[in-house]
């Protein structure tokens, strides 16, 4: 293994290995075909059926309770794909597993059918629990005894991320509203496909690396005070090292059970009438009365567990559990762009531009559009000059993918310029937190390495108030709409500075709530403790869900400025709650910073 490391990092792009970069692209073709088939869906739903470009005309409710649902198991998969690469496939084979899925996914939703809809989301959930863990655990092991060069690896990745969502919610967005819903949801399966090639093409170049386990293990992470760290361990001790007794594999099963009897019913009962839970207890119905229980189940789990662990290490297991709540009302609010506010795009937001003001759009535009992909594309051609001779059609089928990213990016710029005025699709604006991100996280990354630099807790309320002021600008752009109106025309100032905000906000918490967690939480119990982070965003993503399809009730009962104000003052409630806590917080983490 350390012999493949050290031959990674003899060739070099941008002072990183080139299989870094391998990984980057990989990421981006994943990233834009998994956001440019996001940003379509709540779109496609709702969309009537009389229109230039029909959808299947569901009430808002309904569409928000599904990709409620589907976001919320995006999160729970990975925790099951993570587990097979570990004990079966190893993490590269996971990856194509992945990527093969999740293309015949984007395949199955472009025929539009409802059977091949659901289908396609099926494989969509599942090709992500494959992909999502793993990509990532391959960087980890490719930087093991090379620390000091892993954040800088992470930046650099994480731009591939961003990159991938800004061109797939552009492009797909901009095929699908303008040409129709097919041909956004396959061009994200032709750019995943792609991705997949060149990823499985470029395999040689990791030797060992992500490769099928062996019986021994490396210990990358130091155990706990608890107890000393063996240098390497087989099964049989791992799982003494982190037991889990037979009460302990009841409750999580129960829990499972019951989170997931939830997970489904929700969408079934609002869309086909169909209530797996057809019970009421004390006025509460099946479902609310299995979720909690489910909760309940979980948080006994959780307690027993963190009970076993001597004072220091159980006050810092608590402090990641007190985060964790944190992080479901961030997300919970957050994943609105990915339902409320993208309605508020198409149905209430002055999305036509005429004269000197939509030509300043096309040039803005344009350069959001080309620099970024100049950039990249000179990336491109570093990483073929150090790797053609060894890969060299994995670079074939990479400058492939990227002669059709160009020639779609022209091709619309120039639909854009020969028009007379302007029309933003209503995609268009969730680029703006992909954008965001990256102009403005090197800003945030300087903070944190500063002296003004703030706890943990301080982060999480000041990314809740955030979060919660962008919401204000929705709130006070919506005064004038009346109560129960379906269309208004409202300036784009306040969606995009609402983003802006929203970005600002996710900077301070969504990339150093998983780094507070590795500081925190003992060896043994890390990989438990990663599952219930993401069980923590789960359950965010399906809150993000059904709070906003309450969004017809509320506006018609009260005003769409009333919905908006209520994920105004929630937030920053939840952030000041965050500030105070901040001295307990600071106590139980007892020096980690």
């Amino acid at each position: 293994m350390n012999t493949d490391i050290e031959n990674l990092f003899k060739d070099k792009v941008i002072g990183h290995p080139a299989g870094l970069f391998v990984l980057f692209f990989t990421e981006m073709w994943e990233r834009f075909s998994f956001y440019g088939m996001r940003i379509l869906l709540v779109l496609f739903l709702t969309a009537p059926m009389l229109s230039e470009n029909p959808g299947w005309d569901w009430p808002r409710e309904h569409a928000l309770a599904l990709i409620g649902t589907y976001a919320s198991l995006l999160y729970l998969t990975p925790i099951l794909g993570g587990w097979i690469a570990d004990k079966i496939t190893g993490y590269r084979i996971a990856v194509v597993i992945g990527c093969v899925i999740m293309t015949l996914g984007h395949v199955a939703m472009a025929f539009e059918t409802t059977a091949s809809f659901y289908f396609g989301l099926a494989l969509l959930v599942i090709g992500t629990g494959f992909f999502k863990p793993n990509i990532t655990s391959i960087i980890s092991t490719m930087y093991k005894g090379k620390e000091s060069k892993k954040d800088g690896a992470y930046t650099i990745f994480y731009m591939g991320v961003n990159a991938g969502a800004f061109f797939g919610m552009m492009l797909c967005g901009y095929l699908a509203e303008n040409f129709g819903w097919s041909y956004g949801f396959g061009l994200a399966g032709i750019f995943m496909l792609l991705g997949m090639l060149q990823f499985w093409l470029a395999g040689s170049l990791f030797g060992s690396i992500g490769a099928k386990p062996t019986k021994v293990h490396e210990v990358e992470l130091p155990q706990n005070i608890n107890e000393e760290a063996p240098k390497a361990h087989d099964a049989e001790s791992e799982e003494k090292l982190n037991p889990f007794t037979m009460f302990d594999k009841v409750l999580m099963t129960l829990s499972a059970i019951g989170g997931l009897l939830y997970l489904f019913n929700d969408p079934m009962e609002k869309i086909g009438d169909l209530n797996m839970l057809p019970f009421e207890i004390g006025g509460l119905s099946g479902s609310n009365v299995v979720v909690l229980a489910a909760l309940v189940l979980f948080l006994v789990l959780l307690v027993t567990r963190i009970a076993r662990y001597i004072p220091v290490v159980r006050d810092r297991i608590i402090a990641v559990s007190i985060f964790g709540v944190f992080t479901v009302f961030f997300f919970a609010f957050f994943e609105q762009s990915l339902g409320s506010m993208t309605l508020f795009a198409r149905d209430y937001t002055d999305r036509t531009l005429v004269g000197s003001s939509a030509m300043v759009f096309k040039v803005i535009d344009a350069l959001l559009t080309t620099v970024p992909l100049i950039i990249i594309s000179w990336v491109l051609i570093l990483l073929a000059k150090k790797t053609f001779s060894r890969i060299g059609l994995s670079n074939i089928i990479l400058a492939v993918a990227f002669i059709g990213l160009w020639a779609l990016v022209l091709y619309r710029l120039n639909d854009k310029f020969s028009q007379d005025g302007n029309e933003v699709e209503a995609t268009w604006f969730g680029i703006l937190n992909s954008f965001f991100i990256i102009t403005l996280a090197p800003l945030f990354s300087r903070w944190w390495e500063s002296k003004y630099n703030p706890s943990a807790a301080m982060k999480y309320g000041i990314g809740l108030i955030l979060l919660g002021l962008g919401f204000a600008f929705l709130s006070y752009g919506a005064g004038d709409i009346p109560s129960g109106a379906k269309t208004a025309s409202v300036s784009m100032i306040f969606l995009i500075m609402a983003y802006l905000f929203h970005t600002m906000g996710e900077l301070c918490i969504s990339p150093v709530g998983l780094s507070y967690l590795s500081k925190l939480v003992p060896a043994r119990m890390i990989g438990f403790m990663f599952g219930v982070w993401y069980l923590a965003i789960a359950v965010g993503q399906k809150a993000a869900g059904t709070m906003g399809g309450m969004i017809d009730k509320i506006s018609e009962t009260y005003s769409l400025s009333t919905f908006f104000l209520i994920f105004t003052l929630v937030p920053i409630g939840a952030g000041l709650v965050a500030i105070v806590l901040n001295p307990l917080l600071k106590r139980l983490m007892h020096g980690v910073r």
